[in-house]
């Protein structure tokens, strides 16, 4: 945290922050480069931008900090709890990234040569500086707008917030100027992991309808009147992606499998469906932790697997008792999305006939989404060896029907090149959206309340769809935010059903796999199984060496799992958990930048 560190020197020393002559903003490139020598031909360029992609945020393989996600010790926890300030809070340091962008940036008139290809070189910086932006709008909201990598430290150092407004209005610039001059995938020497024209369109669709529906959905930033343009935007990207004939929904008609295919592949090249995406492999000396997704620290969350659908298309929520069916009723006839994204009864990880059972102290739907299916390219930390997506047209698809319906200019003709395309893939209904508009889902119109308009019913749906096909990809935390839903927030996380303390069946052989007993010393409850089945349980106590443990029932002896944690309940402040605190230090070290929302007290 270099920032921070300087920040901590400079208070230790009782030096004045005006006579310091050295800033994170300021300083020369890790490789100190001299622009004049170095900047000089399209070449350079490429170059120079290999470490842009080295620092720019990996692919997200998880949703953790939002309501798909059961976890302790996370931000979202310690937000509801009511234990994130300004004088504990992290963040805020990262500024290199838009440093090293706005360096090159500020050296491309030295390039001679190709004038396509330095448009090209410049437009992917622009795409790397809205990327970082568009990230900081979503934590911050108003931020310091930097355009340039700044040679006066009093300045970098002194600078207050943007409004959001205008940052907003400067990164939709800067991705419009990139979408217009970076070359399309098959011009650009990628294989599909360098950004493109249509990447860079991606991006656009992502932060245009976010931007557009965080707009519409809070009254707070006073800028309704604005939503619709954003939303425009956001539509007219993902079509312009759409029309371009390069990408579709991938399927080779095995349904789950295809699906499960974008997530645990060695190599994604090729595959029409990825706009976008991070290369693993021992040549390159570069994995991943993909092996960490399943039953490491976390689990998913009963609300996350109770938005599947029926496979009939009917609602999980409208059977009868849904709330009190067992691990493996919960998955019975259910859309294929779901075997693919949790843990499912009878998933051997390594084809042998050896079953996995989850845990019931992170709430027994632990994330199989990620996790690497063959046993040859997963390994370890950071030697797990599967392709990763960035960009998925799929994200796009829904993008589209999302924009278009808060537009209220969704057709049926529009649902179906966009989400009945994802539905088709996993052999699943499609959405008709008189059906869907007739008849809303009561379950999703309570947790998102402030949907309402003619279309409220396939917003709801859309919605659905949006959480189920993009689960784990670290986005469901933004939709929360932007559609102001922080009620599913405050909402504590529960697991699975447990009908009652002794053997349960999490493989589905009629046989069980493992017990919840009140303590170490009451086995009472499972007394009645054979002695050989008794031997081979993974036991788990409600209450262990005299303490409780980290998760209890809802009803005492049976219920869903719940989690000591949040036993006393959690809160959601809004606006103002919508958005994160400046740490303090930083307010010290400049006193124009200003908490909003209430992060001040």
């Amino acid at each position: 945290m270099k920032n921070t560190r300087l920040i901590t020197s400079l208070l230790i020393s009782g030096c004045m922050a005006v006579s310091c002559k050295k800033d994170f903003l300021q300083r020369n490139p890790q490789t100190e480069i001299i622009a004049a020598d170095y900047f000089n031909s399209p070449q350079d360029l490429e170059t120079y931008l290999n470490k842009l992609y080295d620092n720019q945020a990996g692919a997200p393989t998880n949703d953790i900090n939002s309501d798909n996600v059961n976890s302790a010790g996370t931000e979202l926890e310690n937000l509801v709890h009511g234990n994130i300030s300004q004088n504990n809070v992290g963040g805020w340091d990262d500024w290199d990234q838009l440093r090293n962008a706005n360096f090159m940036l500020d050296n491309v008139y030295r390039v001679k040569g190709d004038d396509r290809l330095i448009r090209h070189y410049t437009g992917v910086a622009r795409y790397f500086r809205a990327r970082f932006y568009a990230g900081k709008i979503a934590a911050y909201s108003d931020v310091p707008w930097y355009s340039t990598a700044m040679s006066n430290v009093d300045q970098a150092l002194y600078k207050g917030r943007d409004p959001r407004k205008a940052v907003a209005d400067s990164v939709l610039a800067d991705l419009e100027y990139a979408a217009n001059n970076v070359l399309p995938a098959d011009s650009a020497k990628t294989n599909g992991t360098r950004v493109s024209k249509y990447a860079v369109l991606a991006l656009m669709s992502r932060f245009c309808l976010s931007e557009g529906t965080f707009r519409k959905y809070h009254p707070e930033l006073s800028l309704q009147g604005t939503a619709s343009a954003f939303l425009q935007k956001a539509a007219e990207a993902s079509e312009r992606i759409m029309n371009s004939g390069k990408y579709s929904v991938y399927t080779t008609g095995k349904g789950g499998e295809d699906y499960r295919a974008l997530f645990v592949s060695p190599t994604l090249n090729g595959n029409r469906e990825i706009i976008m995406w991070r290369e693993s492999s021992p040549a390159l000396g570069k994995g991943n932790d993909t092996h960490s997704v399943l039953g490491w620290t976390w689990s998913l969350s009963q609300s996350l697997v109770y938005t599947y659908l029926m496979k009939d298309g009917t609602p999980f929520t409208s059977q009868p008792d849904y709330d009190k069916k067992g691990f493996v009723a919960t998955f019975a006839d259910r859309d294929p999305r779901l075997a693919e994204t949790v843990s499912f009864p009878g998933y051997s990880p390594n084809n042998n006939n050896i079953y996995y059972v989850a845990k019931p102290s992170l709430g027994g739907y632990d994330q199989l989404k990620y996790y690497p299916r063959d046993p040859a390219i997963r390994n370890s930390w950071g030697t797990n060896y599967t392709a990763l997506p960035i960009y998925r047209y799929a994200e796009v698809l829904l993008n589209y029907a999302e924009a278009k319906a808060e537009l209220d200019q969704l057709s049926q003709a529009d649902l179906d090149k966009s989400v009945n395309l994802l539905r088709d893939r996993v052999l699943m209904p499609r959405l008709n959206m008189g059906t869907a508009n007739g008849t809303p889902d009561p379950v999703l119109k309570s947790a998102y309340k402030d949907v309402n308009s003619a279309n409220t019913g396939v917003i709801l749906e859309i919605r659905r769809e949006r959480r189920v096909e993009l689960a784990c990809e670290g986005l469901r935390q933004n939709d929360v935010n932007r559609w102001k839903a922080g009620n599913l927030l405050k909402e504590a996380p529960q697991g699975m059903y447990v009908p009652a303390l002794g053997g349960i069946d999490m493989t589905g052989d009629g046989v069980a796999d493992m017990a919840i007993l009140p303590n170490e010393n009451d086995s009472s409850s499972i007394m009645g199984l054979p002695a050989d089945v008794r031997g081979r349980l993974a036991r788990f106590y409600l209450v262990e060496k005299g303490k409780e443990s980290n998760f209890y029932l809802t009803n005492g002896t049976n219920g869903h799992i719940a989690f000591g944690s949040d036993r006393t309940g959690r809160g959601f402040e809004e606006p103002k958990y919508y958005y994160r605190p400046i740490p303090r230090q930083q307010i010290v070290l400049n006193d124009n930048l200003k908490q909003i929302f209430g992060w001040d007290k």
